[in-house]
């Protein structure tokens, strides 16, 4: 079973995926709408607005928005293959407002020359945001590639950077 939700937000319309397996909530996606990779709904799939995993993705991308939460304690459940989600996991070690590139990235997982497969994996991400893809860029530093679309990944990375420099 999956259930599901709408939440707006500055990068506009978001779905909220997650399932309930052994009485245990987790999220299973965070889509931006109209992104690549987009699910379809299904009759299987269950709208739910009052659930708890929906409340505390809700209040926590709230202050992610509100420049008020740098990360993010929401139990996750993405579904991919083992590298996809060993990709994911390397996502996370990027610091809130910096960048790394698609290369770096391969490097970290011992695999230098796979900085392509990073990538598709990198844009398989079922969870934007909170498993924060938007960080990845080029070789270069030039933004690619983003399933949101890279007006969105501009805007999650200037946000994050505006964040960084009101601390100082």
């Amino acid at each position: 079973m999956i259930y599901y939700t709408w939440l707006e937000s500055p990068v506009g319309e978001l779905l909220l995926t997650a399932n309930s397996e052994s009485m245990c909530e987790s999220l299973t996606g965070l889509y931006l709408k109209g992104q690549k990779h987009f699910p379809e709904l299904s009759e299987d799939w269950v709208e739910r607005t009052e659930f708890t995993i929906f409340e505390q993705v809700k209040t926590q991308l709230g202050e992610y928005f509100a420049h008020k939460r740098e990360t993010f304690d929401i139990p996750l459940s993405p579904r991919g293959t083992d590298f996809q989600k060993q990709v994911w996991q390397f996502l996370h070690q990027i610091p809130f407002g910096q960048t790394a590139s698609y290369g770096e990235l391969a490097t970290r997982l011992g695999k230098p020359g796979a900085a392509r497969a990073v990538g598709a994996a990198n844009g398989r991400n079922p969870i934007s945001i909170i498993v924060p893809c938007h960080r990845v860029v080029g070789a270069s530093g030039k933004l690619t590639g983003y399933a949101g679309g890279i007006d969105r990944k501009q805007w999650l990375l200037r946000h994050e950077q505006a964040r960084q420099m009101a601390l100082f």
